[in-house]
């Protein structure tokens, strides 16, 4: 059987979280402007949901830069990592991965899982390929480098995200700590999908995750603390 990492497999019967009602479909304008991005957009968005008011800075946001909200939508451009981006920044090949990362997304929002809302994603012509945006819900909260300072309940929250993640069969490879978002009161949110796929029933994920993850906390010079947060065993 040949395997697809972009088809949302059935849940875990250990899911936590209670799924919710499925989002409207995605319904695509040709040749759009965005706000603060310039024209020539084909937009996908739920219903065909036109973007537009005044665009600003996301204030404390991480990432690679241009990321700007317009009223509670937050748009992020799609800027690679690594040494790559010393060589094309921006040129993608074609927007299938955008509307792959909007796919995994949208099934995780469906399921409950605790991220943000997912409203769809455009892309436009430039150079020899595309370049993209994603658009999401905005959410209130500081991103975990922000406040390493967790309550036990709040430490808890996040290994739980990441063990569900790893039950479900969902490898992200961008997971970091600036991509888990803290809000006001409590629980976690996970942000960005980009490369996220579904991997073959039966891999462990766990060990993967704790690395990737453990990397980011020291490289951002978390305490000791925060790295056990993730460093300790999956819960059951």
């Amino acid at each position: 059987m040949i395997h697809d990492p972009y088809i949302v497999p059935p849940l875990p019967a250990s899911w936590p979280y209670q799924p919710g009602r499925p989002l409207r479909p995605l319904g695509c304008r040709v040749n759009l402007e965005l706000p603060g991005l310039g024209g020539g957009w084909r937009v996908c968005t739920p219903g065909g949901q036109v973007i537009d008011g005044e665009a600003i800075p996301l204030e404390g946001a991480y990432g690679r830069g241009g990321i700007l909200r317009t009223g509670d939508v937050v748009m992020r451009p799609y800027r690679r990592g690594g040494l790559l981006r010393h060589l094309n920044e921006r040129t993608y090949r074609t927007h299938l991965r955008f509307a792959a990362e909007h796919a995994v997304h949208r099934g995780l929002w469906e399921a409950g899982f605790p991220t943000v809302e997912p409203l769809g994603y455009a892309w436009r012509p430039i150079g020899l390929g595309v370049e993209g945006v994603l658009f999401t819900r905005l959410a209130e909260g500081e991103a975990w480098p922000r406040r390493w300072d967790l309550s036990a309940e709040r430490a808890e929250v996040i290994r739980r995200v990441v063990t569900s993640l790893c039950e479900w069969g969902l490898w992200s490879p961008d997971l970091n700590a600036t991509n888990i978002l803290l809000p006001p009161d409590d629980g976690a949110l996970v942000l960005d999908w980009d490369r996220a796929g579904f991997v073959p029933a039966g891999t462990d994920l766990w060990p993967r995750y704790r690395r990737r993850l453990e990397r980011s906390l020291r490289k951002l010079g978390a305490p000791a603390e925060a790295v056990a947060v993730i460093g300790s065993a999956p819960l059951p």
